[in-house]
């Protein structure tokens, strides 16, 4: 830490609106912890800084849609938000939230400061007004067609389809959220903050000074600044957030852009009366842990805002991560596809530090990747049980087997292979510290499981086993090393497997070394006692991982009904386009399947104006006999096509439900066939 004298670790907050997902854990969360806690075992001043965001639209839309206040959905979402941080052993030094008291007023105390100093413009804009709910309608209470990509589900800030973003004037056929009725435009006042008057700044801040930034942060913040910054609205016309603190500022609220990032701020205040040391003084550096998403918030915006106030320092580096799919498919919250950590600590208890493992080792750090089950399964099986937990394991038993459970010492004499293998011991350890100086936690995990290779490969070279009853001194040598290594592991798995490293730690009575220690080949002093072994990860059997894929397949087929529960409204049409359509009352006369399929009837049907051959893929759900007689609607005027060598003239409209049933469409009461259906 050159010039530094303390680190400053933020990790982006999470929306209270769902619990946490392994996209999180893996892109933000799990190797924040790692390096906070690869910091405190150096002994440096570091500050781990956390909290949920409890202000925006997703709460609102999530109260809205369950008849709760807003404050009802955050306070559930914090409390599973946070225990589940807690049981998986990310140690936040503050976990806090946007809605408490302090945040409130450092929030708007900020706001205040800037608009004192004349860092904000006031600008009337159009915005889309919902006349039914008397109230402006921010981005995500509006919805409509993507004009990129054609989703007709695109929310007025992004299109979820195709990943754009969005403005919500720009969508096509625009709908309110809140009553479903068509918005207008009215205009309104906000504050912006000019971000093109920073750009200078940033340009050469960025660009220039921190080349050394991740390549895909510095590559988005080039693409941002290179296009041209523009003023970004701080404030929002909302009844939930922090009040816009100034004249004027009635029925509207700090946009949560804004708001969220200075919970960085709140937190640390309720943590340490010191706060500004960490926050105001240029010996502190300050490190934002983000996903993607966030990355020109935190390296455009946030530093902006902390700029154009005046005291604050700024972000130093910005390892922000790529995102993490699920069995080939990306994590969506809104359609449940997710691994949530609160279920995965039910369904594989203890079992913490297997998911910390496989999200390190499979980390986006520099593209998207996926997440399986069975490489899940795999990871677990073939790494941490066969490979780290073997080794441990043998070395431990053959300890309480041979010598009761003391460490032998070591021998005078030490053979080539002995000698190496205790000086790679200190190479992986060096590596490891490397690899987490850079951020690149995929490495450094895969280094540390190269010390427990190194120490198997060492074991079963050696084969004490085979030399306990003939050479008893060279037995103790190796033993002696294969303890050292195990004394190693137990140092150095802490930041990546926290619970197993405490395990470890217990069984071999090895709780005071430090990271200083570590490529030491005397952590374990000869005749020094060790306890039993216990197992640190058992094997994850098939019938667990089912349940999972069984779990996942289950959402799948909820979301495939759910989406046919009502589909979205096609593009308008005009009148003379709807009256080319001919609809009349028809009355089926005879009814066959058609030889060699499944779902199709040969119909016969009198439309009035003839009687005339129809084609129907209805055999699933109507038996020939139980419709002979039936009144149905029909398009007459469809061009005839032939299906399975049968010419059909028109179609019988049916009607959809949720689970892919059909039904006909037909008149309440008996009426003359051919009528029309207007």
């Amino acid at each position: 830490m050159d010039n530094f004298n303390r680190t400053l670790v933020t990790t982006a907050l999470p929306y209270a609106n769902g619990p946490v997902h392994i996209g999180h854990l893996a892109g933000v969360y799990v190797p924040a912890d790692i390096y906070v806690r690869y910091l405190k075992m150096k002994g440096e001043d570091v500050l781990l800084i956390g909290g949920s965001d409890e202000h925006g639209v997703p709460i609102t839309l999530k109260a809205k849609n369950e008849g709760v206040t807003p404050q009802d959905i955050v306070d559930r979402y914090h409390g599973i938000i946070k225990k589940s941080f807690e049981d998986f052993g990310i140690g936040f030094d503050v976990y806090s939230r946007t809605t408490s008291e302090t945040h409130k007023k450092t929030a708007s105390d900020f706001f205040k400061t800037l608009h004192d100093k004349g860092e904000f413009i006031e600008k009337v804009s159009d915005q889309y007004y919902d006349a039914e709910a008397h109230q402006f309608l921010a981005d995500r209470y509006i919805t409509g067609t993507c004009p990129h990509c054609g989703n007709e589900g695109a929310y007025g800030d992004q299109c979820e389809s195709c990943g754009t973003s969005l403005n919500a004037t720009d969508l096509k056929n625009p709908i309110s959220v809140i009553s479903g009725s068509v918005p207008v435009v009215k205009q309104t006042k906000h504050w912006y903050l000019p971000l093109d008057k920073h750009e200078p700044f940033l340009k050469k801040w960025i660009l220039e000074d921190h080349k050394e930034w991740k390549a895909n942060v510095y590559g988005q913040c080039k693409s941002w600044i290179d296009l041209g910054l523009q003023p970004r609205a701080v404030s929002r016309d909302l009844d939930w957030g922090v009040p816009v603190p100034v004249e004027g500022g009635d029925g509207k609220v700090l946009y949560v852009w804004f708001d969220a990032p200075i919970g960085y701020i709140s937190a640390t205040k309720e943590l340490t009366n010191d706060w500004e040391k960490y926050w105001k003084q240029d010996d502190t550096r300050m490190l934002h842990f983000i996903g993607k998403d966030n990355i020109v918030f935190h390296c455009i915006v946030f530093p902006a805002m902390l700029k154009a106030e005046g005291s604050y320092i700024l972000p130093e580096n910005v390892p922000a991560n790529e995102f993490l799919n699920l069995e080939g498919d990306k994590i969506s919250t809104s359609r449940n596809w997710a691994v949530w950590l609160h279920e995965y600590l039910e369904d594989f208890k203890d079992q913490q530090d297997s998911l910390r493992y496989v999200l390190t080792a499979n980390a986006p750090e520099t593209k998207d990747n996926d997440f399986t089950w069975k490489d899940f399964q795999a990871r677990h099986n073939n790494e941490l049980v066969a490979i780290l937990g073997n080794f441990v394991n043998r070395t431990i038993v053959l300890t309480n087997k041979y010598y009761e459970g003391k460490v032998p010492a070591l021998g005078n004499e030490l053979t080539e292979f002995d000698s190496s293998t205790l000086a790679e011991i200190n190479v992986i350890c060096d590596k490891v510290a490397d690899s987490l100086d850079q951020f690149r936690f995929r490495e450094a995990v895969k280094e540390m499981m190269n010390l427990a290779r190194l120490g198997n490969k060492y074991l079963a070279d050696s084969e004490p086993w085979k030399l306990v009853k003939t050479d008893a001194v060279r037995v103790e040598t190796i033993m002696n090393i294969s303890l050292q290594i195990t004394a190693n592991l137990a140092v150095l798995m802490e930041p990546f497997l926290p619970f197993s490293a405490a395990k470890l730690k217990g069984m071999i009575n090895g709780s005071d070394c430090t990271w200083e220690d570590l490529g030491k080949t005397d952590l374990l002093v000869a005749d020094h006692f060790i306890n039993k072994p216990e197992l640190l990860f058992a094997k994850i059997e098939d019938e667990a991982i089912q349940k999972q894929l069984d779990k996942l397949e289950a959402t799948k087929v909820a979301n495939e009904v759910a989406s046919k529960t009502v589909s979205p409204a096609k593009e308008n049409i005009s009148f003379e386009d709807f009256t080319k359509m001919d609809v009349r009352v028809g009355t089926i006369l005879e009814a066959e399947k058609v030889a060699k399929t499944k779902k199709l009837l040969k119909l016969t049907v009198d439309t009035g104006i003839d009687q005339r051959t129809v084609v129907s893929g209805i055999a699933e759900f109507y038996k020939p006999e139980d419709i002979i007689g039936k009144q149905v609607s029909i398009l007459v005027n469809l061009a005839p096509r032939k299906i399975r060598g049968i010419e059909s003239q028109g179609m019988i409209l049916m009607a959809e439900d949720a689970d892919g049933s059909l039904a006909f469409i037909e008149p309440s009461k008996e009426i003359k066939s051919g009528s029309e259906v207007r």
